[in-house]
């Protein structure tokens, strides 16, 4: 039986091996490791991809989010509102600035931060909102944006899982004050290692994280604030240099994949992720649900198919939260814990591998 892995990056960089290799190359002969050319002719790429007049690239994507928070002097005894159905990163940048993480629940169908719960958990300590673009689709950043407007806050995307993600021609990363990204490996636009990156169109603020993930330093052994290392390697930026031209059309086949599978996938004790009518999201997961999350996982497991979980435990019931968080209860995000199954989706998967997929899940 042929197995489906749950990611292979083996279609994408066969196809770009040879340019890959040059960026290498050109990184080792030009002997510059850190910043310079390669560093600043990526930043300008994505700023200019993502809609934004800035990039600045830093180490990961939670340092991306740390970086934005203390570059708005947020800290001790200010709130951060964000979702309870995330990646514990987001929460553990609230914390690393000293700032209270203030959770809210998700909406059933998006899985993304609800709008309306948000505005109720908002009080006068409350200084920023992190809207997570959770599993390539956008966030209500329409009604968020109102409401940040409306009670003076920080709007920061989380866009680790959205890189081109797009509503109306907007693409993710420029809707708010600022946006953090992760180039992790299985990103949709990912490198061959860590690396995070900040985009906003706030030059103060792209001069403050800049100097922040740099030891707190515009000018060298000058140091304007207690920053922290934190930058994107020359070797990285030029990696991600060479993919990023082609993040639209790997995007595109993430999307038909998706659609192949929302069009094929029958099974009633099945429940499939919303095509968003009005956002293009980028399908970074294929997310579905199911009471029997352990069946359907030893079965797809019998079939050759390898799924995974994206997250089997919210943030407020993790170990590292439970004492500060865990006497809330947010019922949808502890139901999508204990029932979501993401199934294999990436580019270049062959039509034998998604009707394998598919026929798995209806076969339970």
């Amino acid at each position: 039986m042929a197995e489906v892995p749950f990611v292979s990056f083996t279609p994408m960089q066969s196809e770009i091996d040879t340019e890959l290799r040059a960026a290498f190359d050109g990184v080792l002969s030009d002997q510059h490791y850190i910043g310079g050319d390669k560093v600043a002719e990526f930043n300008k790429a994505f700023a200019d991809y993502c809609g934004t007049k800035f990039t600045i690239g830093c180490g990961n994507g939670l340092d991306a989010l740390v970086l934005i928070l203390r570059a708005y002097g947020i800290g001790p005894g200010d709130e951060v509102i964000l979702p309870a159905h995330t990646f514990i990163a987001t929460a553990l940048a609230v914390s690393q600035v000293g700032a209270i993480p203030v959770l809210v629940d998700v909406e059933k169908d998006s899985f993304n931060i609800d709008p309306e719960l948000v505005e109720a958990a908002i009080t006068e300590r409350t200084r920023a909102i992190i809207a997570v673009h959770l599993y390539g689709r956008l966030a209500n950043m329409e009604r968020l944006l109102q409401i940040a407007q409306k009670h003076n806050l920080y709007l920061i995307e989380d866009a680790a899982q959205a890189h081109g993600a797009s509503k109306n021609g907007i693409r993710a990363g420029s809707f708010g004050d600022a946006a953090a990204f992760s180039f992790y490996p299985g990103k949709n636009l990912g490198a061959l290692g860590d690396g995070g990156a900040i985009t906003t169109n706030d030059p103060e603020l792209a001069r403050r994280v800049t100097a922040l993930g740099n030891y707190g330093s515009e000018v060298k052994y000058d140091h304007q604030f207690r920053g922290v290392n934190s930058r994107l390697d020359s070797l990285q930026a030029a990696l991600l240099s060479v993919k990023l031209p082609h993040l639209d059309k790997w995007n595109a086949n993430r999307r038909e994949i998706a659609k192949r599978y929302c069009e094929g996938i029958t099974n009633p004790a099945v429940t499939l992720p919303q095509i968003a009518e009005n956002g293009e999201s980028v399908w970074h997961l294929f997310a579905i649900t199911t009471d029997d999350r352990d069946g359907l996982l030893a079965h797809l497991n019998r079939n050759g198919v390898h799924a995974s979980i994206h997250y089997p435990k919210p943030v407020h019931l993790q170990t590292a939260y439970i004492d500060e968080l865990g006497n809330c209860s947010y019922p949808v995000s502890e139901a999508i814990a204990a029932t979501e199954i993401s199934l294999p989706l990436y580019y270049g998967m062959s039509d034998a591998e998604i009707n394998q997929v598919i026929a798995a899940v209806n076969s339970w």
